[in-house]
């Protein structure tokens, strides 16, 4: 994930409330980041995936730069941040980058206007189990969720160099409403047993086994925003028809 500074600060006393579009809206900041400014950084504690066939390694211009998932068999869900650098290639269904799985080219990307979300058609059909959708209501303030990614797994000083091989995965507790690198709706969240970093943008946050966010932005150290995925369903139902 890109470079970024952290957004959204707590919203105490709200830990009953649904994390939907109208439940609750985004949280202003001191430090919302601002369009093309970066995202997250790898997961940094948590521990390894063992169950995650809906997770896709993103590649630009054939470096590995970004975490997705597949939510049909011809359509890749990840962050407008992780798609303008180059030909887009993805492996899918295996929890090792460099190899099992899928692989297959994206032959069409389309990014939301005003927020950090892309849908990128692949060039092939990609049989196997893809990410189930959530819908408005699914996260509350306070509730564990999990995030994926193969993103860094330290604070190192190059991150592509310490990009995991291997899928990692992190609980973390969400705190509110907030805005994502593009200002669109998020989820911000706080670290639980780890924390997103570079490599893991793009890469899906789940709660109850349904995605619920796509990671946009993250300081390393205390709040991760994901763009909310329950927000624009519709959108993503309008493009990829699911």
């Amino acid at each position: 994930m890109r470079t970024s500074r952290p957004v959204p600060t707590l919203i105490a006393g709200l830990t009953a409330v649904l994390l939907s579009v109208l439940a609750l809206a985004p949280h202003a900041s001191a430090a919302e980041p601002r369009p093309g400014d970066g995202g997250p950084r790898p997961i940094i504690g948590g521990g390894y995936a063992q169950n995650a066939p809906w997770a896709a390694r993103l590649f630009s211009g054939g470096a590995q730069t970004c975490s997705s998932t597949i939510i049909s068999a011809t359509w890749i869900l990840t962050a407008k941040h992780c798609v303008g650098g180059g030909a887009l290639s993805f492996r899918v269904g295996s929890l090792d980058q460099g190899s099992g799985g899928t692989v297959a080219n994206g032959a069409q990307t389309v990014t939301h206007p005003s927020a950090d979300l892309a849908l990128v058609r692949l060039d092939r059909s990609v049989p196997g189990s893809y990410a189930q959708l959530g819908r408005p209501g699914t996260v509350r303030v306070g509730q564990t969720v999990q995030v994926y990614g193969w993103g860094a797994t330290s604070r190192c000083g190059s991150e592509i160099n310490c990009q995991s091989q291997y899928l990692k995965v992190a609980n973390l507790t969400v705190t509110n409403g907030c805005y994502d690198a593009y200002y669109g709706q998020a989820i911000c969240a706080r670290p639980g047993d780890g924390i997103t970093a570079g490599g893991d943008s793009g890469g899906p946050m789940m709660a109850g086994g349904v995605q619920v966010g796509v990671a946009s932005t993250s300081d390393r150290q205390s709040t991760t925003a994901y763009t909310n995925v329950t927000a624009y369903r519709s959108w993503i139902q309008s493009v990829a028809g699911v």
